[in-house]
């Protein structure tokens, strides 16, 4: 004949919080966060650091130095962890990780070669009220296909140029690939039409087409319906604005880099930003 043992309710339940608190030991280790991970935002999916805070890339980093110091510093403070002991989410690798020494002696974390930095007025994980900020400030994001850069023109003359090709000093804020190469557009193109290269790509290697499959993301101050890719000489090129975009070959793939601006010279070869003009059919 089976007994039939009686378990009192309060006995269970003290039974199953000791087996939770046996879960909390030394031999099972309760689950860290990675140090960056790539989470859902009112702008899409981004990179979050501590506590699920946003990171950033700022405009003015284009070559690939944290130039944010002083006051900005204190506003946009940097993100630093060395690559060795650095944890990644699903989604990132590390060898997109990478660290610089600023000119203060101090260390900041880079993606693809962006300076990553906090905004101290996002006050829990989900905030992203860093982005646009100033026009230079983007939410980091792992795909964005272009990028903003703002930085003194500099043309291939060795004078410095303002956004409308004339001489003159001041950051412009201009288009980017995704690692900080200038986008550059030709005065005599028409409204996604290429009209400057060659069937035979003889001139491609001056003025290489930037060539993309998809348009990607791109910063929250673009409106991404302004981007469209065309087909030219076989090549899936991305236009702004109607601008086919292209690089500049002595621009040496060097970050940031705008010697293009004076050749022929000043208004052939002019960056792009929210301010051009769309282009003539």
């Amino acid at each position: 004949m089976k007994r039939i043992v009686y378990v009192s309710p309060s006995f269970l339940a003290m039974l199953l919080m000791a087996v939770a608190m046996l879960g909390c030991n030394g031999d099972n280790p309760a689950i860290v966060s990675p140090d960056v991970s790539i989470t859902a935002s009112s702008v899409g999916n981004i990179m979050t650091g501590e506590g699920g805070k946003t990171l950033y890339f700022y405009a003015g980093d284009v070559a690939g130095d944290g130039t944010c110091t002083g006051t900005c510093k204190d506003n946009w403070p940097i993100f630093y962890k060395e690559t060795a002991t650095l944890t990644l989410g699903t989604g990132l690798k590390t060898t997109d990780f990478a660290v610089i020494t600023r000119a203060d002696g101090s260390k900041q974390t880079t993606f693809k070669g962006w300076p990553l930095y906090y905004f101290k007025n996002d006050a829990k994980a989900g905030d992203v009220n860093g982005d646009k900020v100033g026009s230079v400030w983007m939410a980091a994001k792992t795909n964005y296909t272009v990028m903003l850069a703002s930085k003194q023109l500099v043309g291939n003359d060795g004078k410095n140029y303002t956004f409308d090709t004339k001489e003159g000093t001041g950051n412009s804020l201009f288009l980017v690939d995704s690692v900080g190469r200038t986008l550059y557009a030709y005065a005599f193109d028409k409204n996604n039409v290429n009209k400057y290269t060659k069937a035979d790509l003889s001139n491609d290697a001056t003025w290489p087409i930037f060539i993309t499959p998809t348009i990607g993301e791109v910063p929250s101050l673009l409106d991404k319906s302004d981007f469209k890719i065309i087909t030219a000489v076989g090549k899936t090129q991305l236009t702004y604005k109607g601008w086919p975009l292209y690089y500049f070959g002595p621009d040496q793939s060097i970050r940031g880099k705008t010697l293009g601006v004076s050749v022929p010279r000043p208004g052939v070869w002019p960056v792009v930003n929210t301010t051009s003009p769309v282009a003539p059919n």
